[in-house]
């Protein structure tokens, strides 16, 4: 396979066609999302939430600062390439990564609580209904984004990119930023309104 730069795919628009599909999918992404937090807030309506109580908003609020970070760390590799600088690109594809699973782990450790020891489950009210879909459907976007991240380490410990050729990882810096900007989202109709 070819190395090329990040520019020398372009669709008849002049835009790099592989940037290109990924701002087309993220914008089917933005309506599945409003559709999924539209939903939500029908059911939050409809079912005065009492969770407000059983929530944890610190340790979310923790979680959700770790995810932002991990942002940080995406564009700290995506800048460490284009300078040409292997060694960090692969320290920050592996930060992003640990970044990642702590949250995907935190928020496996708050349905562990929420639903062993509050009761708080997807079945007993529409709010938790809604819950457990729009944080679980953002919860796979992160795994996703955590398969996706360990690809790219596994090639950059290849030696697969170089200053001239890290269109993979700027992709997937569009990726990561939009599941970013959609907890935010969430984190603030779910937990602080």
């Amino acid at each position: 396979m070819s190395q090329t730069t990040s520019a020398q795919h372009s669709s008849s628009t002049g835009l790099d066609s592989a940037k290109l599909g990924m701002w087309i999918f993220l914008a089917t992404e933005v309506m599945l999302f409003s559709s999924l937090i539209g939903a939500f807030l029908q059911m939050k309506g409809r079912s005065p939430a009492d969770a407000h109580q059983v929530l944890n908003v610190p340790i979310t609020a923790v979680n959700t600062f770790i995810l932002i970070v991990s942002s940080t760390t995406v564009v700290l590799a995506l800048e460490s390439i284009m300078k040409g600088d292997k060694r960090r690109l692969k320290l920050f594809l592996g930060a992003t990564l640990a970044l990642g699973a702590t949250f995907l782990g935190v928020q496996v450790f708050e349905y562990t609580q929420l639903i062993l020891h509050e009761g708080f489950t997807p079945s007993g009210s529409l709010f938790g209904g809604g819950f457990y879909t729009v944080t679980g459907f953002h919860g796979f976007h992160v795994f996703i984004g955590l398969l996706w991240v360990t690809g790219l380490l596994r090639q950059a410990l290849q030696e697969k990119f170089s200053a001239t050729n890290y269109s993979r990882i700027e992709i997937f810096g569009l990726y990561w930023h939009f599941v970013d900007v959609v907890w935010i989202l969430l984190f603030t109709i779910i937990y602080l309104i």
